[in-house]
């Protein structure tokens, strides 16, 4: 099992959770964040004044898979995120020791 996380802009996270729902990804976890990579924030103009933006407006995607259905996640999240702008985000993927379904106690694959 692996576990991905994926860092987007906003406006991207509908067409990232249809391309999930098309390859049969049946649970997400969605954060809202805040952060900076190479964009390092920007200037805005507000009531005359200019400010420092440090941190930009981001969405944490998590999701658990089986590891046969990491390639297709993984390429799914690449291309309905992917605006060829600067900002566009990261994925990380990472094993997961193990899952368990609360409910039932169904572990692992049987649990995601």
């Amino acid at each position: 099992m692996k576990m991905v996380c994926a860092i987007i802009k906003p406006f991207k996270l509908d067409d990232v959770r249809e391309a999930l729902a098309d390859l049969g990804v049946q649970g997400i976890t969605v954060t809202e964040v805040k952060g900076f990579g190479r964009q390092k924030g920007h200037t805005e103009l507000y009531r005359g004044a200019e400010y420092v933006v440090d941190f930009l407006p981001k969405v944490k995607i998590e999701l658990a898979i089986p590891d046969a259905l990491l390639e297709q996640t993984v390429e799914a999240i690449t291309n309905t995120a992917r605006t060829g702008k600067i900002g566009d985000g990261k994925i990380f993927v990472y094993d997961l020791g193990s899952a368990i379904r609360i409910r039932t106690g169904e572990t692992d694959d049987k649990a995601i």
